[in-house]
């Protein structure tokens, strides 16, 4: 599986968006993510994991499948549509932010945004199904952004961002309306997964609420 950080490598711009009946190519232009990159790499854009398929001068294509349109704000690209780059982390390379899969939990919506002195502080609505994994001071991808969880509530949270951070990535352009990717902490899904482990079915109770009731419990 391949692995990313969250830390944004360049912005770059989408070119061209081609749609068929259950897919689509994009083709965007970028420099920095290019270098060595080879055709079946994989780099994130905005926080999803795509492989490229072709590579051009200053620009490489990659597939989106139906559903990855489905669960992501990929779908709302168009021609000069900017886009957070990174690719994938190199086996010698440095740990930046946290482990990102690349795959979107969900989409979130911006509700609001406000600057103050030393911060830019982003509110996200989004589903419980998303809510439920994002906690006080944990880790977040925001659009392929790792930023720390600020406060949550149960239909929104709340990341404040230093102003370098907003200006390296496609946070500036964001205000409230706009759909994001959200890709929440994969550690929390493992920790629910261990301690809800597996039962065989020759093990589960046939003891049901109804089962009590048609027999006077």
């Amino acid at each position: 599986m391949e692995m990313f950080t969250g830390i944004v490598e360049e912005i770059g711009t989408v070119e061209r968006v081609q749609h068929g009946q259950h897919s689509a190519v994009l083709t965007i232009r970028a420099q920095k993510v290019l270098e060595q990159t080879k055709i079946g790499d994989s780099i994130a854009v905005n926080g999803i994991c795509l492989t490229v398929t072709q590579l051009l001068d200053g620009k490489f294509s990659a597939d989106v499948m139906h559903e990855t349109l489905n669960r992501s704000a990929l779908a709302q690209l168009g021609h000069g549509s900017h886009v957070n780059l990174e690719r994938a982390m190199a086996a010698d390379g440095r740990f930046g932010g946290h482990i990102v899969a690349g795959h979107a939990d969900g989409i979130g919506t911006v509700l609001g945004t406000k600057r103050d002195d030393t911060a830019v502080w982003y509110t996200i609505g989004a589903g419980p199904q998303i809510l439920r994994y994002i906690v006080e001071k944990g880790s977040v991808t925001v659009d392929g952004i790792s930023l720390t969880v600020a406060s949550v509530s149960e239909k929104q949270f709340s990341i404040s961002a230093i102003p370098h951070t907003v200006e390296q990535t496609v946070l500036k352009e964001k205000k409230a309306g706009d759909s994001v990717n959200l890709e929440t902490d994969i550690i929390g899904k493992y920790v629910e997964k261990l301690m809800q482990p597996a039962v065989p079915d020759a093990q589960k109770s046939r003891i049901t609420k109804e089962f009590l009731s048609r027999y006077g419990f």
